[in-house]
């Protein structure tokens, strides 16, 4: 795929200046300039481009602030785009449930199909228009896309020079003075180039909640336990490695009558006789088109079919995140659909990501890849046809679509972080509907938190852990997301923006999806910016009534939604 150069600035003591390395974002917009400047300042600094961050750094530029937003891959979106993982949203989506930039995201998607894509009328006339028609969203729509809305909406200010952008960045390092973080030290990924980030506040929207040790910020991870947290589906011992699986997606259409057989990966045979030591047990082996039910854990059959046909009363896998309809554009556009593989056969359990070496990493991330790879030829080679027959050979392995060369996302599909130790954490008990039964009368709503920032909603999904835990996967209540959550016990001007806010293991289930993500990270960027006009502090305006209710109606006038209504 070819990443056009964007632009990038920094406002620095009243002088523009400019990034070193080359700055991709995949729009044809400006131009790359360089510098040999080591040190950078900005009222925010965001460190982390994924939905979170974005939608911090979007919050605070549209209100006046000067904004520092890191990114470790070439591309800005998270699990929207280099992770490559369709929108998994609630039933209420179009009117209620998210920010109103979120929505005005999504609007923009749809209008970039409609002014861009060759959309039959029909299509084109569809209010809720769903590019893909993957049944996991009410729009599934290709990463690329997102990338070019996302472009779009910064790119002012990137041309005000209120907004820094350094990609294929990664925070090594930072310096701490007592309970504020002072400088964050970040690497390019490619060149090996080292910038002292400087700033009022620090928002972590990385994917693992990587400032947390690095500023010395507590945090917990994995499993907690019942005496710890005295939820319902809580275990008895806590578990810090025990998270839950991540994947490595993969993007494929099927061209009928084509041969694009892959070659064997190497790890095949492995995969290929590998059974899940689960508890409760597993269906059977992992590349098959049975699994566990999520919820009954009852070994249940899966269908499989390119052509996008029924497969009776079981779910076609294709069709669950598929992000091109062909059939939504003019006849000779598309030979096929196209789809995201993101299924319970290619989750990666044998290993976890936070708190290990780069090597190990890499070695989790590489067989995580091998799986996938191994479950994509399986499918090619191996997979029972509603004919008789085996293997579907016309699968074609779609790099483009995720900016790869080997088919494959840029980074993993992360589903679960570090997490604060917060002023709040939110517990089952506050929103999942089983547990509400124990505690409260109102056990058809979830808590109300006096300092909500924002609602969401979205089952407790657990999927398979590194310790052997099969499915969890029950029931929640539409829920608010307290501001107590994004702020840490101790440290005074650094934010939670993605899925590293305090939830605990079981709660970070329905708290981690695209929009509250979204949610969250908007409302982290506005909280700096609010504390930065009142000179305040986040632990000053949680405890004070006043300053509570003024930061949230600041956040209504803002278009985010703080409870819900009519459901």
């Amino acid at each position: 795929m070819n990443r056009r150069k964007f632009i990038s600035g920094v406002t620095l003591g009243g002088t523009y200046l400019a990034t070193q390395p080359s700055i991709t974002l995949g729009s044809n917009i400006g131009q790359t300039y360089h510098t040999k400047l080591r040190e950078f300042s900005a009222d925010i600094v965001v460190v982390g481009g994924g939905l979170g961050g974005c939608a911090a750094a979007l919050a605070a530029l549209r209100n006046g602030q000067r904004v520092i937003l890191v990114e470790e891959t070439d591309w800005l979106g998270g699990q929207l785009t280099q992770q490559g993982v369709p929108p998994d949203e609630h039933q209420w989506i179009e009117t209620q449930g998210a920010t109103k930039s979120y929505r005005t995201f999504r609007d923009k998607v749809r209008s970039f199909y409609v002014r861009n894509y060759p959309l039959t009328e029909e299509a084109k006339s569809r209010k809720y228009l769903n590019p893909g028609d993957g049944s996991v969203s009410r729009l599934c729509h290709e990463p690329c896309v997102a990338l070019a809305v996302l472009a779009e909406l910064l790119a002012p200010y990137l041309s005000n020079r209120k907004l820094t952008l350094l990609m294929e960045y990664r925070a090594i390092r930072a310096d701490v003075e007592g309970e504020q973080v002072a400088t964050i030290e970040v690497q390019h990924q490619k060149d090996g180039t080292k910038l002292a980030l400087h700033g009022q506040y620090f928002i972590d929207a990385t994917e693992l909640g990587d400032l947390l040790p690095l500023t010395g910020t507590e945090y917990v991870k994995g499993t907690e336990s019942k005496k710890e947290t005295n939820e319902l589906h809580a275990p008895e011992i806590s578990d810090p490695e025990n998270q839950q699986a991540f994947t490595m997606c993969l993007a494929m259409d099927y061209i009928e009558g084509e041969d694009h057989l892959i070659d064997k990966p190497k790890d095949y045979a492995f995969w290929r006789d590998f059974v899940p030591d689960m508890q409760p047990s597993w269906s059977g082996k992992l590349l098959d088109l049975s699994y566990s039910s999520p919820r009954t854990l009852q070994p249940t059959k899966l269908g499989f079919h390119p052509q996008g046909d029924e497969t009776g009363k079981m779910l076609n896998l294709w069709n669950y995140r598929k992000i091109i309809n062909k059939h939504n554009f003019l006849p000779g556009n598309y030979s096929g659909d196209i789809s995201i593989m993101n299924w319970p056969q290619n989750d990666y359990f044998l290993g976890s990501l936070p708190d290990v070496s780069d090597e190990t990493f890499k070695k989790h991330v590489d067989a995580a890849k091998q799986l996938s790879l191994s479950l994509f030829y399986w499918l090619q080679t191996a997979a029972p046809r509603p004919d008789g027959g085996e293997g579907w050979p016309g699968l074609r392995l779609r790099g483009d679509i995720l900016g790869t060369t080997d088919g494959l996302a840029k980074y993993p599909y992360v589903r679960e972080s570090r997490r604060i130790k917060a002023l709040f954490t939110v517990l089952e008990e506050h929103v999942g509907a089983e547990n509400r039964a124990f505690v409260s009368n109102e056990h058809q709503k979830a808590d109300e938190f006096y300092d909500s920032v924002g609602i969401g909603y979205y089952h407790i999904d657990l999927h398979p852990s590194t310790q052997g835990n099969n499915y969890i996967d029950f029931g929640s209540l539409p829920f608010q997301i307290p501001l107590g959550a994004l702020i840490p016990i101790r440290m005074k001007n650094l934010l939670a923006a993605n899925k590293n806010i305090g939830t605990t293991h079981i709660t970070n289930g329905c708290y981690r999806l695209h929009p509250v993500e979204w949610n969250i990270g908007e409302a982290a960027g506005l909280l700096a910016t609010y504390t930065l006009s009142k000179k305040t502090t986040p632990h000053a305006v949680r405890a004070n009534e006043t300053l509570l209710n003024d930061f949230q109606q600041f956040l209504r006038k803002e278009g985010i939604e703080t409870i819900w209504k009519n459901i």
